[in-house]
């Protein structure tokens, strides 16, 4: 497995284990709380949000460290193909960010609460990571789909 792929599986699994550690912390205020579009308020979510989203960055970058340093001839090394793939990986992760977006635009226009509009992006942004993590893992398996 190349240092690229590693790296790919690495940041996947981070923002997976992130979200899922977000949702422990929230889901359980929400008991009890009327679950409407406005007035989540009393909920709060902002610091459990930032605090995975900065812990997913800071593992993320630790965790590269560590595959660096387990691994320096093959760290930093990108041939042709690793450029292809992590490009293919990311341009098929960008949907659910731009799926996100605009969810997150129609919810502002429609006065949701600022709860489901943060949390919709983050999940977004989840979904991102994970179907390009599984792009580029397919890819390095069984090559770059031809259109």
């Amino acid at each position: 497995m190349s240092f690229e792929e590693k790296s790919a599986w690495l940041h996947g699994v981070i923002s997976v284990i992130a979200y899922v550690v977000y949702l422990a912390i929230v889901l359980p205020m929400l008991v009890g709380v009327e679950l409407g579009l406005d007035g989540l308020s009393p909920v709060a979510y902002e610091l459990p949000l930032l605090a995975t989203i900065v812990g997913a960055i800071v593992a993320a970058i630790v965790g590269s460290i560590a595959l660096a340093v387990s691994s320096p001839r093959s760290a930093g090394q990108k041939d042709q193909r690793d450029r292809q793939i992590y490009r293919f990986g990311e341009y098929t992760g960008q949907s659910f960010v731009v799926i996100g977006g605009v969810a997150a635009l129609l919810m502002a226009l429609a006065q949701w609460d600022t709860f489901w509009i943060a949390n919709v992006l983050y999940l977004c942004f989840v979904l991102s990571a994970i179907l390009s993590t599984i792009a580029k893992a397919v890819a390095y398996r069984r090559g770059i789909p031809e259109w």
